[in-house]
């Protein structure tokens, strides 16, 4: 079965064609009105003279046109074509002026893309195809223009009116309304255009560029949350800083503004000179936000801000090549939040976040390469592939070419393309001829699908001190109708790799092809099916450490015992692989109880607990890292690992895992609860950070049974907590459990927070996430709540979404939920089918459960489908799930 709808097209790469007209200017004038708003726009056009076609299309969605002029003459009708999608304008002289006028109503735009209001404020929303929602335009990448924006507005209900670049003037106008012009000098696509008026009170603060020039930084807010932007600005103003030192990169306007607004479908996103964020991503105060909070502000204020080279100054000739911007800026981001904090802890949960979503992802219906082939909804390919897996390419560029070497080609990049709309394969012989190497292979990540397995195995010579390692690639099969995924060829595959002596020690790597070398560490590339490399010089046979900080996004698979894991869990000098040791011991416990084997008595388990509290006592290991050492895979990771998989089972082999640390290192999280409990107040420097990441980890082991005097120390944690961190953690170890303390802490919470969107937020998603067995039965309730409302994606996501993550109890024998998740997929889609279209993603992997489960998940999406009025974005999800 096939869900079916009016008006879908699928785009495909390989029928790009660059546009007919260039518009090199864009004026746009303003004159808002909540339910009319007047947008008038003057196009200065030029002709490409590459193109052949003589007609301008002009794309535009839910507009009502009331003029439209060339050269300041009114156009006869039967010189232009108008309908749902396009306006289309015949027989244009080579360079002209086309003027249009439209209204549209930003009051009814539930589906926040183009100009709607929030909260009382106008706001837009542009990336990547909400432009055309705001008046016609060629709104394609590709066509980069500058932009002078006059905005008119009420006084009192528009106080403040921002766009992009730099304010040239403001004047006052008649019958209390006022005019403020704003100007651009970059070119920039339509996507970066941004609007934002309203009653917004500014943070401000500056920075000085390396070049002495003075920028304003202004963080514009709802006036109640203007106590909460401290962190945001310090946050920008680190990451100015940082893309000066590290990339010589230096921020080009007058001012830079940030805005926070509440409903918003996306993180942020990199307007020129103005962002928009979700107020997510903005506001952060010790007593409101979580340590993970403070984190991610800091991380997507960075990205943001980075997009203004990787992404704007330089950006994609078409949204194929989104992963030229997204990855390039994501491990950016990645590299600066490494620098701030742990290295190590940054790494692993970079790791842990793309094994969770993006292997998954790569194995499943919409598996599609980081560079896609087709769409036909563009919203649909913000995905865990396009930004993560292509964070891990460009990484992978950087453990090639060396920082050094990596510098050396976004130099020439930039020198080559600034203000340019460029591609992949742009970048990549940026990175080639910036290094006089040959980078041609790599484009085999861009083209196919699927996550590569890499096997390897070892022979040891005892005689002659020889040891060789032998490693070969293959993939797990795709359906054909995977795009890409048929004729899948061997990708070049960076492997860092260590020989590790019975103590530990790194051992000189040579290679008998060459003569002596000291290097206790080499980068060993796999090109081809299958490559051996054997290394001379050895006096014992070494234990090998290899992929060592994950250098490249593939699956490892070699054949080693209990022994030699536990061995690199207490040994290895690589924080990632010493904490992926641990994980893989884990991970075969998990799996075999989850089969049904009795692991309660094996040595596996004996010897993975005994590793375990040797890393437990390990003084030298700061306390982030050694939560992550503690914390076992996530059920939906294990569930990666079998095949008709059963969500109870993997849950209590999960928690049945637990209980077994728990027990026998009681003692031992009671100690270090206790003395990390008595710290002293509050303090967001990363020592602290690291007791509480610890301390609320030891808690959550000390939780587990339920018992009367553990869920006290949760009470007691949650009543005395002077920070959300704290206050959020005792309330998830209490919400598991019937009965107790858990209603009272909850009402507590509501009633201290109620008044607060985003730690109310934190009040829905932690009773969604909670494995109490009438999760469900909440969830239904919590829906009917009058704090609940489908206008916010931030509440629908704190709730549905998290709910629909739970594996336990989204997954229940009845299909109860995947039939709630199916009722508001239904509701949502009408207003918000980017929303709508993420929610039903979580029935798209129906196929890897139990007979059972796989029927109930897609009963739902074929009632889902057999609606005909779906949009497109939640009907390539859905096709492409039942068609799998």
């Amino acid at each position: 079965m096939s869900a079916t709808s009016p008006s879908v097209k699928t785009i495909y790469r390989k029928d790009y064609s660059p546009p007919a007209f260039w518009v090199d200017q864009v004026e746009l004038l303003f004159d808002l009105k909540p339910n009319a708003t007047v947008v008038s726009a003057t196009l200065h056009v030029r002709r490409n003279e590459q193109q052949s076609d003589k007609r301008l299309v002009l794309d535009g969605e839910g507009l009502s046109l009331q003029s439209i002029s060339v050269d300041g003459k009114p156009l006869a009708s039967e010189l232009y074509e108008l309908t749902d999608e396009t306006l289309v304008v015949h027989d244009l002289p080579d360079e002209c002026i086309v003027e249009t006028r439209v209204v549209i109503n930003p009051s009814a735009n539930k589906q926040l893309s183009g100009l709607y209001r929030t909260s009382g404020n106008f706001c837009t929303q542009c990336e990547a195809q909400g432009f055309r929602r705001i008046t016609y335009f060629p709104d394609r990448p590709d066509v980069m223009s500058t932009y002078r924006v006059t905005l008119r507005g009420d006084r009192a209900m528009c106080p403040v009116m921002l766009s992009n670049g730099n304010r040239i003037s403001e004047s006052q106008l008649n019958d209390g309304r006022h005019e403020v012009v704003w100007e651009d000098p970059h070119p920039k696509p339509s996507y970066l255009f941004a609007l934002v008026a309203g009653n917004l009170k500014c943070h401000r603060g500056s920075f000085t560029t390396a070049s002495g020039r003075v920028v304003a930084l202004e963080i514009w807010v709802e006036p109640r949350n203007l106590d909460q932007c401290e962190y945001a600005l310090g946050s920008l103003q680190k990451a100015m800083r940082w893309d000066e030192d590290v990339f010589g990169l230096e921020y080009d306007l007058d001012v830079y503004m940030i805005v926070a607004v509440d409903d918003f479908n996306m993180g942020a996103m990199e307007n020129k000179g103005l962002n928009v964020f979700n107020s997510k991503y903005v506001l952060a105060a010790s007593e409101t936000a979580t340590d993970e909070d403070f984190l991610g502000v800091e991380a997507v204020i960075a990205h943001e801000y980075f997009h203004n080279w990787t992404g704007n100054r330089v950006t994609c000739r078409d949204w194929f090549q989104l992963t030229l911007k997204e990855g390039l800026t994501v491990f950016r981001d990645q590299q600066f939040t490494a620098d701030q904090s742990s290295a190590a802890v940054k790494r692993i949960d970079d790791v842990v976040s793309l094994r969770g979503r993006q292997f998954a992802e790569d194995c499943g219906p919409m598996a599609h390469p980081i560079r896609p082939e087709s769409y036909i909804a563009m919203d649909n390919f913000y995905t865990a592939t396009v930004y993560s897996k292509g964070a891990e390419i460009i990484r992978m560029y950087h453990t090639l070419l060396g920082a050094d070497g990596f510098r050396r080609g976004m130099d020439l990049y930039f020198q080559r393309h600034d203000n340019n709309a460029v591609t992949c394969d742009d970048f990549r012989a940026a990175m080639a001829d910036a290094n006089r190497v040959d980078l041609s292979l790599l484009d085999r990540w861009y083209s196919q699908p699927g996550t590569p397995e890499v096997t390897a195995s070892e022979s040891w010579d005892h005689n002659s001190g020889r040891y060789t390692l032998t490693l070969s690639q293959s993939y797990p099969p795709l359906p054909d109708s995977i795009p890409g995924a048929a004729a899948r060829r061997p990708v070049p595959i960076p492997v860092r790799t260590a020989l590790l002596s019975s103590s530990g020690k790194e051992l000189p790597l040579q290679l008998d092809t060459e003569g002596e070398n000291e290097a206790t560490e080499r980068l060993l590339i796999l090109e081809t099916d299958q490559q051996s490399w054997g290394f001379t010089g050895l006096g014992e046979r070494p234990v090998a450490s290899l992929l060592r900080g994950f250098s490249a996004p593939v699956r490892l698979k070699m054949d080693r015992d209990e022994r030699q894991l536990a061995f690199l869990m207490a040994h290895d000098s690589d924080t990632f692989n010493r904490w992926d040791a641990g994980q893989t011991v884990a991970l075969r416990l998990l799996v075999a109880h989850a089969r049904g084997e009795d692991i309660s008595e094996g040595e596996l388990l004996q010897g993975y607990l005994d590793a375990v509290g040797k890393q437990m006592r390990d003084e030298s290991l700061d306390g982030s890292y050694q939560s992550l050492l503690l914390t076992l895979p996530a059920e939906a990771t294990i569930g990666q690992e079998m095949k008709a998989c059963d969500p109870a089972a993997i849950h209590a082999a999960r928690q049945f895992l637990r209980q077994q640390i728990a027990t026998v290192h009681a003692a031992w999280f009671r100690s270090i609860y206790d003395s990390l409990s008595n710290i002293g107040s509050y303090r967001n420097d990363q020592r602290s950070i690291d007791a509480r990441r610890l301390k609320n980890t030891a808690l959550a082991y000390l939780t587990l049974d339920g018992t009367e005097e553990s869920l006290e120390l949760a009470a007691r944690q949650f009543n005395q907590s002077d920070n959300m961190t704290d206050t959020e953690a005792a309330l998830r170890a209490l919400v598991d459990h019937a009965g107790g303390p858990r209603e009272a802490a909850l009402q507590r919470f509501y009633d201290k927070y109620r008044q607060l969107p985003l730690v109310l937020d934190k009040w829905f998603a932690v009773q969604a996430a909670s494995s109490d067995e009438n999760t469900l039965e909440r969830v239904v309730a919590l829906t009917k709540h009058a704090d609940f409302t489908l206008a916010n994606p931030n509440r629908v996501r704190a709730l549905i979404y998290t709910f629909a993550t739970n594996q336990a109890r989204f997954h229940r024998i009845d299909g109860a939920g995947y039939e709630l998740l199916a009722d508001f997929v239904l509701k949502i889609d009408p207003d918000n089918p980017q929303l709508a279209s993420r929610l039903v993603s979580r029935l798209n992997d129906y196929r890897r459960f139990e007979p059972t489960r796989q029927a109930l998940m897609r009963q739902q999406l074929e009632r889902i489908a057999a609606l005909g009025s779906l949009s497109k974005d939640v009907l390539e999800i859905v096709n492409r799930a039942l068609n799998f």
